[in-house]
């Protein structure tokens, strides 16, 4: 089977080196920067330089392949994925681009092709739990996520580092966060309703409203539903006075006779120290808690994940958290484990035990572990 990974950056890669393991696998990986594609090929990777924000480059790489993932910028998801399904390709994006998904699921079902969205750790894993857990309730009541992927080392200014793209980053402080409360979907501003919970091993931190349920609100019957990021206390208040600032703005403003997006001049310089590099270490959070009844009694289901860097092999946890989810998902399309055509929300497959247990068993044998949880009440 003929792979292809479509952006080498910190996620990308990872995807790249776990999927080239799998006998019967041969795996391409594509991006503009050739720093990035180096590494991989000296691993033995086949690796390509090319610009995928142009169309007809984008087709020409993907032409021949069987399988795609994508792991490019939220301002190309969506275009991507798109072009991916018009040449009729089965798809794993981790692209999280605003755009709705679903607008694209005739396309892919007129093409008979397959594109799990949203395959990363949240969405995606989150979902699988979500699902997992509401499938083992008779009705669900409550769903709560809280996610995050925070340095191992706390450092002044921002007390943050991340994976990926620094334009991503903002955008998950500037995008409305959608929930649903009483059945109904309500929008508030990213960064609101901040509240402290504690984690043992990591301590207090400090989650607020990101707009990370996405397909969720539109696929699982529960009439209450919230997702939260997870930061070190601090962090909130920060990016929220550069936003109220103009910071992140996307309107041009003239400076020295240039016009200049905000939010560019803010991801090239205040962001650029904000990547993460090679052997500083990360770890990720994940929280996913189910409440509802079973034969009429209140239960909860919790959910919970610690992952930490990689010593070993050198790679970040959210790289591996969100790639391996990613690989996962690939491995039950190349394997044919899942049927459906069309867009496909993780949740989608969370219900459905054979491919829940395959993703799950394959990022434990990662040393991904997932903790689980049953209370009554």
């Amino acid at each position: 089977m003929k792979i292809i990974v479509l952006g080498a950056g910190l996620v990308g890669r990872a995807m790249a080196l776990d999927l080239a393991s799998e006998k019967g696998f041969m795996v391409s990986a594509v991006d503009r920067d050739e720093a990035r594609l180096k590494d991989l090929a000296q691993r033995g990777l086949k690796t390509i330089q090319a610009d995928l924000s142009q169309t007809e480059v984008l087709r020409e790489m993907i032409s021949g392949q069987d399988l795609v993932l994508n792991a490019l910028p939220g301002w190309l998801g969506f275009k991507t994925l798109r072009a991916c399904l018009e040449a009729g390709k089965d798809v794993v994006d981790i692209a999280f681009f605003p755009e709705d998904p679903f607008e694209l699921d005739s396309l892919a079902l007129e093409k008979g092709a397959r594109a799990v969205v949203d395959a990363g750790v949240a969405p995606g894993l989150s979902n699988l739990l979500s699902a997992h857990g509401l499938s083992r309730l008779d009705k669900g009541l409550e769903l709560s996520i809280y996610v995050g992927g925070l340095p191992a080392v706390r450092e002044w200014p921002f007390e943050y580092k991340a994976v990926f793209s620094p334009l991503d980053v903002i955008e998950e402080y500037i995008r409305p966060a959608r929930l649903k409360e009483g059945g109904r979907v309500v929008v508030r501003p990213a960064l609101s309703d901040p509240e402290f919970i504690k984690f043992e091993e990591v301590g207090t931190l400090e989650a607020f409203n990101t707009d990370g349920l996405r397909t969720l609100l539109q696929t699982l019957e529960i009439p209450d539903m919230k997702e939260k990021t997870l930061r070190y206390p601090g962090h909130r208040e920060k990016m929220l006075v550069l936003r109220e600032a103009g910071f992140f703005d996307s309107r041009p403003v003239e400076i020295g006779g240039a016009r200049v997006r905000p939010v560019d001049f803010t991801a090239s310089i205040l962001f650029s120290g904000l990547q993460l590099q090679p052997g500083e270490e990360d770890l990720t959070l994940l929280k996913v808690v189910v409440s509802g009844e079973k034969n009429g009694r209140p239960l909860r289901l919790t959910f919970e994940l610690l992952d930490r860097f990689d010593r070993a092999s050198g790679i970040h946890s959210m790289a591996r958290t969100t790639g391996y989810t990613a690989t996962m998902l690939a491995r039950a399309l190349a394997l044919g484990l899942v049927k459906r055509k069309g867009i496909i929300a993780p949740e989608m497959l969370g219900s459905e035990p054979e491919v829940f247990s395959f993703i799950r068993n394959g990022l434990e044998k990662r040393g991904i572990i997932i903790k689980e949880k049953t209370e009554a009440g």
